[in-house]
């Protein structure tokens, strides 16, 4: 598949490169950043995160894109969507997600790419859906879920089953948004 990248005023969401390792294992590596996985990454396991990345990308087209400031070119997160990898009622279905830098919150950097997001998901892949998922905890996440026009799906919250039974990471939210809401709100 050819490969998608967008753009905002502020933003590039684009492929990953070599160079992008060391921000992306910074970003991993940061305690409060993932405070909502299960732990931070070391540095082979962003090196892992970045090929499984590309390898989406190359294959599908999409994926998680590597998120750039426009005005610095600073690597300040990934935002993107992917196909879900893992068995669950909702599945098979495409996620838009979003991790970002500590210095890159509470500045609408989110909610910017993921609007980028959702207008590929739409209109270059004619999606009819797209979900996004989190731990109930996780409430800036879900602000932003709203904020670009996704409801929660009560019925639709689940036990991920990539973590363990009991584990306090494995009740996740689940929201949804689908073609027509996305365009009756722009």
């Amino acid at each position: 598949m050819p490969l998608i990248e967008t753009a905002t005023e502020r933003l590039l969401l684009r492929a990953w490169r070599d160079s992008d390792l060391p921000a992306l294992a910074a970003l991993n590596a940061d305690v409060e950043v993932m405070r909502h996985f299960p732990s931070p990454l070391d540095a082979e396991q962003s090196a892992q995160m970045l090929a499984r990345m590309r390898e989406h990308l190359d294959e599908h087209g999409f994926g998680f894109w590597a998120l750039q400031r426009r005005d610095s070119g600073e690597l300040i997160g990934v935002t993107g969507l992917a196909r879900v990898s893992f068995a669950a009622p909702f599945v098979p279905a495409v996620e838009i997600g979003w991790r970002l830098a500590r210095a890159h919150w509470r500045q609408g950097y989110a909610r910017e790419a993921a609007c980028a997001a959702l207008a590929v998901a739409f209109e270059q892949l004619g999606l009819d859906q797209v979900v996004s998922f989190t731990v109930p905890a996780n409430l800036p996440s879900q602000a932003v879920m709203r904020s670009i026009g996704m409801q929660r799906d009560e019925a639709g919250d689940f036990l991920h089953p990539k973590l363990p039974d009991g584990h306090p990471l494995q009740p996740h939210v689940l929201y949804r948004i689908r073609r027509a809401q996305w365009e009756a709100q722009r």
